[in-house]
């Protein structure tokens, strides 16, 4: 029974070191692109739910 938990053990650390060999990763240019792309789209959004703040408050103060 232990030698089985084992050996599937090391089947899941060989089958990991055959995936990370796969692997590619971005350059340093993708890596500045995709990050200002984040950068950018959050501070967007965040303006965008601050105007929407804004409003909701001014149309309570109404309301009250």
């Amino acid at each position: 029974m232990i030698k089985k938990g084992f050996q599937s053990l090391s089947d899941f650390v060989k089958g990991v070191k055959a995936e990370l060999v796969k692997v590619t990763y971005p350059s340093k240019n993708e890596t500045i692109g995709s990050t200002t792309v984040v950068i950018v789209f959050t501070i967007i959004v965040a303006m965008f739910l601050a105007v929407i703040d804004v409003a909701l408050v001014r149309l309570l103060r109404l309301a009250v």
